[in-house]
């Protein structure tokens, strides 16, 4: 449990810096003249170094933080919403609506996903709305199945047989007695997509389809620092670590929640161990 508290609390600092950071009057595209092409490396003025154009990295970092973490909330509830939908959907009604949906969603996940949104985005003019909406769309496949799974089996259940023996509408019985019983599970999925989000924002930004300069974003400050990676070696370390550090935590806590929520996963693991 230990790398659970260790990744909520660095999640959580990483938040309440975003947010505070709104609220100050730093700028992260303000240069320092004296710096413009000659990187300067971590020192009391600038705890991270500058970079090529004599921007604090730290600041950057922190408005990449708050770019990464709403891109990834966003994206991750456009895809639950139509995930959710669609599972419950499928699972429920079953039956031909049951094959077409699922038909569907195999043809889609057998896409490339980047593929598709990098298609996307060139088609599309680049921005951070686009983003989000653009990776919410395209990743709703798996959560759908994941619901689509759990309504299956808990459908079929004894206590569902007998309320619908009471006579109770068939809505009723979807919204109050099975759709609560599968948030475990997207609770879990929602953790673990969001650092797939990030780690994608991230890609979309190197390749500079993303947030667009000068804005920052973790992904493009790792393209700008592309030229710099013998001379200014920390202008690529401290996203790259962010990013890293930002996903294994996220991955880190849905598994913890998985283990907390899931009585059967917490029972093997205790076994395991």
């Amino acid at each position: 449990m230990i790398k659970v508290w260790g990744s909520l609390i660095f999640l959580a600092g990483l938040l309440v810096i975003s947010i505070l950071v709104s609220f100050t009057c730093l700028d992260p595209t303000s240069m320092d003249t004296a710096f413009i092409g000659k990187p300067q490396p971590p020192s009391l003025n600038h705890i991270f170094g500058t970079d090529e154009l004599g921007r604090d990295i730290f600041i950057r970092a922190i408005f990449g933080a708050r770019i990464s973490l709403m891109v990834g909330f966003v994206s991750v509830g456009i895809a639950l919403v139509i995930g959710m939908i669609i599972g419950v959907l499928s699972g429920f009604v079953g039956g031909v609506v049951d094959e077409v949906i699922m038909r569907c969603i195999d043809m889609l996940m057998a896409l490339p996903t980047l593929f598709l949104i990098l298609i996307i985005q060139v088609i599309l003019e680049p921005s951070i709305i686009n983003i989000m909406v653009v990776i919410g769309a395209t990743s709703w496949m798996g959560i759908a199945r994941l619901v689509r799974a759990e309504v299956l089996s808990i459908k079929e259940r004894i206590f569902v047989t007998a309320v619908r023996a009471r006579g109770l509408k068939e809505n009723l019985i979807l919204f109050k007695h099975i759709f609560p019983h599968t948030l475990n599970p997207i609770i879990v999925a929602a953790m673990l997509g969001m650092g797939g989000a990030i780690l994608t924002e991230s890609v979309l930004s190197f390749l500079g389809l993303g947030v667009q300069p000068p804005n920052p974003s973790w992904g493009n400050m790792l393209e700008s620092s592309l030229g710099y990676m013998r001379d200014a070696p920390w202008m690529a370390l401290i996203p790259g670590i962010l990013i890293t550090c930002t996903v294994l935590s996220l991955n880190f806590l849905g598994d913890g929640l998985w283990l907390l929520l899931d009585p059967k996963a917490k029972d093997a693991n205790v076994k395991r161990t």
